[in-house]
């Protein structure tokens, strides 16, 4: 059996090995031959105990008779995920968990994220079917993207991994001597009233998960980059190339200007490190506009702990410190490219918390951008100190009524959520409901 699933898997495997994954949203359900194309159908249990064969038969037949589909899903048992093979290993059947707790989103995306990336085959072009009721479509479609990261530096796989003398950095492109793989990824909506959705989805509705693809896939790209191909200098023109891609207008607050205008958290952290901090704020502002609202991300391109240093097990993995900032980007470019209504404003607070001649030591005190005083008792809580800049410019220069920041802040986090669901903190019931989908 073995010899014949590899003989499979090479019969679809591309000549070249060096591959990147193109995604594609499809607004129904293709016909496909899994023994060419690979099937994985994702869902919740009870959405699977509803389908009928007739409603997924286009992505099993002629490999997958109606016997064995219902009697696989009789033998899915998800604790939390299970999963069963239809045909070989190129027809799978997974269930996500059961259960959802108050800080996961009803979707289950994190499940369907770690599915995705253990059962997808990287091969020439294969398939996901999401299983889903119409309000967890746009988390589900999420979660799949977020099982394809666009950055490697892999000498295996990628021949543009050798970073020059000079550590300039390198973007991952699609060379053309590269082969791409497809991955389509499809939805059965399951209706209130437990029936399924007839209607395709719209080209509005494939428009926004496009631009979500690519604002999440650029989010983790800068994530994944270390310091020194993403640092302050590299990730301000990652926002000038979104300005210049959106036309939007940006705004560059550099170094020792950010000094002189009383920027004293972002300046207080990040001048010891070779590469100046900096504020950048990108603003769109469409006619008609009734709010203004600022998106804040905390973009600490790397954090040693500063003088507080980290140890050596807390510091490797610090270059995901500006997670923040990076998902502001993508949230801002996705929202502008769905022609968002409102007047959108992003701060990006960039710095390397770095050790050097002129770090902020324990006892020091800093006056921030609102005026206020702070004593710094621990150099490694620096993120607060680069938010407060931030959210007071969007509240004083940008006048928004609305401010949302995201930020990598404090490992109390993962104590209080765990390390699957960020925590929310707001002052309106409303956005923490809505903040599940």
């Amino acid at each position: 059996m073995s010899s014949i699933i590899a003989k499979i898997l090479k019969e679809k495997s591309p000549q070249n090995d060096h591959m990147t994954v193109d995604l594609k949203f499809n607004g129904q359900l293709t016909q496909t031959d899994p023994h060419y194309k690979p099937v994985l159908i994702i869902g919740q249990l009870r959405h699977l105990n509803i389908l009928k064969f007739s409603d997924i038969k286009l992505k099993l037949e002629p490999r997958v008779t109606e016997e064995t589909f219902l009697k696989a899903v009789a033998c899915l048992h998800p604790s939390p995920t299970d999963k069963i093979s239809l045909y070989l290993d190129v027809a799978t059947l997974a269930a996500v968990p059961l259960k959802c707790s108050r800080y996961n989103t009803p979707s289950r995306a994190h499940a369907i994220t770690r599915l995705v990336k253990n059962h997808v085959l990287n091969v020439c072009e294969e398939n996901v079917v999401i299983v889903c009721e119409r309000s967890d479509l746009f988390a589900s479609a999420c979660a799949v993207v977020r099982a394809f990261p666009l950055y490697s530096r892999k000498t295996a796989n990628n021949p543009n991994a050798r970073v020059t003398n000079n550590d300039a950095a390198i973007k991952n492109t699609n060379d053309n001597n590269l082969g791409n793989s497809l991955v389509n990824v499809e939805f059965i909506i399951i209706e209130k009233n437990g029936t399924i959705a007839e209607n395709a989805l719209e080209s509005i509705d494939l428009k926004c998960l496009h631009e979500i693809e690519k604002a999440i896939r650029l989010t983790a790209r800068i994530i994944d980059t270390p310091c020194n191909e993403m640092n302050v200098d590299n990730f301000v023109e990652e926002v000038k190339c979104i300005a210049k891609d959106l036309k939007c207008e940006s705004t560059i607050i550099r170094g020792e200007e950010l000094r002189e205008r009383g920027f004293g958290g972002i300046y207080g952290v990040g001048k010891a490190a070779a590469i100046p901090p900096a504020l950048a704020v990108l603003s769109y502002e469409p006619k008609g506009a009734q709010e203004t609202i600022a998106l804040v991300g905390k973009g600490i391109v790397f954090d040693t702990g500063g003088l507080s240093i980290k140890g050596k097990t807390a510091m490797p993995g610090m270059k995901r410190d500006c997670g923040g900032a990076a998902a502001i980007l993508g949230a801002f470019y996705a929202a502008v490219k769905c022609d968002f209504k409102q007047n959108l404003h992003a701060i990006f607070c960039l710095a390397e918390n770095s050790v050097g001649p002129l770090a902020t030591r324990p006892d020091d005190i800093h006056t921030l951008y609102s005026g206020r005083t702070v004593e710094i008792n621990n150099t490694d809580a620096e993120g607060r100190l680069v938010l407060a800049d931030g959210v007071c410019y969007a509240q004083k220069d940008l006048k928004a009524n609305i401010i949302l920041d995201m930020a990598t802040l404090t490992g109390a986090q993962a104590i209080a959520t765990g390390k699957y669901h960020g925590a929310v903190l707001t002052n309106s019931e409303e956005w923490e409901v809505n903040s599940k989908y």
